[in-house]
C-alpha cells in the first residue's frame, strides 16, 4: 500500500477495497474476489451463449431476454468458436444491486482488446453500451464480436471490467492543469518530464492527447486475420507471426490502411498516481476517422511504480481505421481523461502482476510468443 495521504473524496471512481466490501455486502454478487483490479472489477463469462443477427440494444424497459428472443437469437455451445465479424450475446456471471448513488462504466480488458474482440457490456432496459445506471440491480450481459480471429470462450473468462463511480468523477482542464505537473502525469521516451504547458495539442477539456510512437522497433503490428482460433486463457501459446505482421516506416511515416486491425504504441510515457484512474477516450474526425482503442481503462498506480519511483510507460493502442491513413511523428494518435478515485487504492497496479507492467512499445496480447 501506498503511504501517500489522501482525503476521501465524494466523487470518483471506487477502489479496489470498496469493491470487495460490495462484494461481501451483497451489492456486488457472483464476483470472485481475485477479480478485483486497483479501481475495477474483472467481468467473467457464463455458460450461456447467443447468436444474433447483429449487433442490437434492448429498448427502454426492455429486459436482454425479451431482446434475444425478439431477434431469435441462437443458444449456442460455449465449447464452439465464435466465428469472426459475428455478434454473440454472452451472459456473465456477476450480478449488480448498487445503492442509490452508484453509477458504472465497462471497458474491454487489455488482452480482449488487442486480441481484437469488440465487446460491450448490456444491461435490461439501458439502450446504451458499457452503461450501468445508478442503483441498477440485475444480471450483465457482453455484446462480443470477434473482429481479426475466431475466439474459444470458456466459462469465467474475463473480458470486460466494470468501473463503479460516485459524483462527478471526470477532471476538468482546470483540475487536470493544476495535477498535471504536481502528479508528474506525462513524460518522454528519454526520462524527461512533460509539463502542462509543454503539451503542443490540446482539446481544452480535461483530456491529454498523444501522439505515435514511431521510434520503436518494429514500430506497430498489422493482424493477418487468419482463420485460427485463439484461446483467451492461454500464455504465450501462439507463433505471433502467424497472426501479426511488423510494421516498418515508410519515410518517416506509418501508413494505416481502412478496415485492418494495428497494435501501435504512444510515444509519450503515461504516469497515473494513486489518486486518478485514466481512460483512453475516442478521438474525434478532427485527427481522421479510425477507432483508437478498445480497451480503455488504466487503474491507478500505472507508471508509478512501488513508491513513485518510476517515469510512467507507453500506452498500446488498438486502431481500426474507417479510411486510409497516413500518421507520423508527433501527430495525434491517442487520448486520455482523467478521473479522481474516492480514496486511494490498497493494491496500486505496479505492486500487484500484470503481463503488461513492463511494457515497452507496441505490446501484443499475452497470447503471443515472437520466434
Amino acid at each position: 500500500m501506498t503511504e501517500k495521504k489522501h482525503v476521501e473524496r465524494r466523487d470518483g471512481a471506487l477502489p479496489c477495497q470498496k469493491i470487495r466490501e460490495y462484494i461481501e455486502g451483497g451489492q456486488i454478487q457472483r464476483a470472485n474476489t481475485k477479480n478485483i483490479q486497483p479501481a475495477s472489477l474483472d467481468l467473467t463469462v457464463a455458460d450461456e451463449v447467443y447468436r444474433l443477427p447483429g449487433v442490437v440494444q434492448p429498448l427502454v424497459r426492455e429486459s436482454v431476454e425479451s431482446l434475444i428472443e425478439r431477434f431469435h437469437g441462437i443458444r449456442m455451445d460455449i465449447s464452439v468458436p465464435l466465428e469472426r465479424n459475428t455478434a454473440y450475446l454472452v451472459r456473465l456471471n456477476e450480478v449488480l444491486d448498487l445503492p442509490p448513488d452508484v453509477f458504472g462504466s465497462a471497458n474491454p480488458k487489455s488482452t480482449t482488446g488487442r486480441l481484437d474482440i469488440h465487446v460491450r457490456l448490456i444491461t435490461d432496459g439501458t439502450p446504451r453500451f458499457d452503461t450501468v445506471e445508478r442503483g441498477f440491480s440485475g444480471g450483465l450481459w457482453l455484446m462480443v464480436v470477434p473482429r481479426s480471429f475466431p475466439v474459444v470462450l470458456k466459462e469465467d473468462t474475463p473480458l470486460a471490467q466494470l468501473r463503479l463511480f460516485t459524483g462527478k468523477p471526470q477532471l476538468n482542464e482546470d483540475a487536470l492543469e493544476t495535477v498535471f505537473d504536481t502528479e508528474a502525469l506525462l513524460w518522454r521516451e528519454t526520462g524527461d518530464q512533460i509539463l502542462y504547458e509543454d503539451v503542443p495539442i490540446s482539446d481544452h477539456d480535461g483530456s491529454i492527447i498523444l501522439t505515435l510512437d514511431t521510434y520503436s522497433e518494429p514500430v506497430g503490428w498489422v493482424a493477418t486475420n487468419v482463420n485460427v482460433p485463439i484461446d483467451p486463457t492461454l500464455v504465450g501459446e501462439y507463433k505471433a507471426q502467424k497472426f501479426f505482421q511488423p510494421i516498418v516506416l515508410d519515410n518517416g511515416y506509418v501508413y494505416l490502411r481502412r478496415d485492418h486491425f494495428y497494435i501501435l504504441s504512444t510515444r509519450e510515457f503515461v504516469r497515473v498516481s494513486p489518486m486518478l484512474a485514466c481512460e483512453m477516450v475516442p478521438m474525434d474526425e478532427r485527427s481522421g476517422e479510425f477507432r483508437a482503442h478498445y480497451a480503455g481503462f488504466i487503474d491507478p498506480g500505472w507508471g508509478w511504480g512501488k513508491n513513485g519511483e518510476e517515469k510512467g510507460r507507453p500506452l498500446t493502442l488498438e486502431v481500426r481505421p474507417h479510411e486510409d491513413i497516413i500518421i507520423g511523428p508527433r501527430q495525434p494518435i491517442g487520448k486520455i481523461a482523467f478521473e479522481w478515485v474516492t480514496e486511494i487504492p490498497e493494491v496500486l497496479y505496479d505492486t500487484g502482476s500484470s503481463n503488461y507492467s513492463s511494457q515497452s512499445g507496441p505490446r501484443l496480447a499475452k497470447q503471443f510468443k515472437i520466434v
